[in-house]
C-alpha cells in the first residue's frame, strides 16, 4: 500500500478548469486502483440467485470487474486507473495499468458482463449509481483514446456495455416520478452527473436532454434546500449539492444564478456544508463514507463556485481545502473498507472539470 499522500499533493486550483494531476500523485492513485481490482475477497456481491447453478464467485460472474469489494467499486476503480493513465503522462505503472485492462477489457469478457445485465430479474441491477460510474468510465476511455492507440480497443470491448446502459437509463428515466435524494448509492443526481459527462463526449444527444429535462422537472423549483438536515451517518453524498451540480451543469449561467438565488439554504445551514465532517471509525464500512462525503463535497464545491455569488467565493475556496485536508490521506491509506473506493472520489475534487467539459 503506498504511503500517506501529502495534502499539497492533492491541490488543485479553486475553479479552475483544466485538471491537473502531478506525476507522484498520479502514481499513487494508479497503484492504490491496482491492488484494490486485484484483490478479490473480501466481496460483496449484489446477486439474484434463480438456482443452485447461480451459485459461483465474482470472478465468474464479473470477469470485467471483479475485485474491489463490489462491482459498481470495481467499475469507478477502473475510471480511477484510466483518469491516471490520461491526465498523469508519466506513471511508472503505466505498463502495469496497460496490462490490467488489456486482460479485463476483452469483447467475451465484456459479453459475459452483459448477459449477466440482461439475466431475468436483473433490469435494476446497480442502477443508479452503477450505471453512471460505467457511463463515466466509457467517457473516459473515449478521452483517453483520442491520445493513446492502445485504449481504442478498451474503449470499443466496452461500448456495447455502455450502450446497453445508456438505453436502459433513456428507457427508465421517463418512468421516475421522484427523484432519490438520499446521500448514498441510490442519490439520483449523481447518477444523472456522471451520465451526463457521457452523453456529451459520446455526443449521445438524447440522453443529454432526457438528463437536462428531467433535471428540471425534479430540482428546478426547490427553495431554500435544509442543509442543517445534512448529513446523514453514512452518506458520501450531499443531496443538495449534487443537486445543485446536475442543475448547473444543465443550465446557462442566468438560469443557474435565479436557482441558486432561491434554493441556497439559509446562512446558518450553508455553514454545515462548508465544514469538513467528523469520521468517527473509518475501519467501520458504514461510517467511513464520511471520508466520501467530505472528498465529494470538494468536488461539488469546486464545479460550483465560479457560477456562485462573489461572498461565497472565498469561504468555498477555504472549504474545499479544508474538506481535501481532513480526508484526502483516507483515499490512499488505511483499511480497504475505505480505500475500496475513496480514491475514486478524491480524483473526482481534483481533476473534474467545473464546465462539465472534460476536454480540458
Amino acid at each position: 500500500m503506498p504511503s500517506a499522500v501529502p495534502h499539497a499533493a492533492f491541490r488543485s486550483t479553486p475553479g479552475a478548469d483544466a485538471p491537473a494531476l502531478a506525476p507522484e500523485s498520479g502514481e499513487r492513485f494508479a497503484r492504490v486502483a491496482l491492488a484494490n481490482l486485484a484483490t478479490e475477497y473480501p466481496h460483496l456481491l449484489q446477486h439474484l440467485f434463480a438456482s443452485d447453478a447461480d451459485a459461483r464467485p465474482p470472478r465468474a460472474l464479473h470477469p470485467v470487474f471483479w475485485g474491489s469489494y463490489d462491482w459498481h467499486s470495481s467499475v469507478h476503480m477502473h475510471w480511477t486507473l484510466a483518469r491516471c493513465l490520461r491526465l498523469a503522462r508519466e506513471l511508472p505503472s503505466v505498463a502495469r495499468a496497460v496490462a490490467h485492462f488489456d486482460a479485463r477489457l476483452l469483447p467475451a469478457h465484456v459479453e459475459t458482463e452483459l448477459a449477466y445485465l440482461r439475466g431475468t430479474g436483473r433490469a435494476s441491477f446497480e442502477r443508479p449509481y452503477g450505471w453512471g460510474w460505467l457511463l463515466k468510465l466509457q467517457a473516459e476511455l473515449e478521452l483517453l483514446a483520442r491520445e493513446r492507440e492502445s485504449a481504442r480497443r478498451w474503449r470499443d470491448a466496452l461500448a456495447p456495455l455502455a450502450d446497453e446502459v445508456a438505453m436502459r437509463l433513456l428507457a427508465f428515466l421517463p418512468r421516475l416520478d421522484y427523484p432519490v435524494r438520499a446521500g448514498t448509492h441510490g442519490n439520483t443526481a449523481f447518477a444523472l452527473i456522471l451520465a451526463l459527462d457521457y452523453a456529451r463526449v459520446a455526443q449521445h444527444r438524447a440522453l443529454a436532454r432526457s438528463v437536462a429535462e428531467r433535471a428540471h422537472t425534479w430540482f428546478g423549483r426547490d427553495r431554500r434546500y435544509p442543509a442543517d438536515y445534512e448529513p446523514g451517518g453514512d452518506d458520501f453524498l450531499s443531496g443538495g449539492l449534487v443537486e445543485a451540480v446536475l442543475v448547473r451543469r444543465t443550465s446557462d449561467d442566468g438560469r443557474f444564478a435565479d436557482w441558486w438565488d432561491a434554493f441556497a439554504p439559509a446562512p446558518e445551514a450553508l455553514a454545515r456544508w462548508l465544514a469538513p465532517v467528523r469520521v468517527g471509525d473509518a475501519r467501520d464500512p458504514k461510517i467511513v463514507h464520511l471520508h466520501g462525503l467530505n472528498l465529494s463535497r470538494a468536488w461539488c464545491w469546486r464545479v460550483l463556485r465560479r457560477s456562485l455569488p462573489a461572498a461565497l467565493h472565498d469561504p468555498v475556496d477555504r472549504a474545499i481545502e479544508a474538506h481535501l485536508a481532513a480526508s484526502s490521506a483516507a483515499a490512499v491509506e488505511g483499511d480497504f473498507v475505505g480505500t475500496h473506493w475513496l480514491a475514486s472520489f478524491a480524483l473526482l475534487a481534483l481533476t473534474d472539470a467545473p464546465s462539465g467539459d472534460q476536454n480540458g
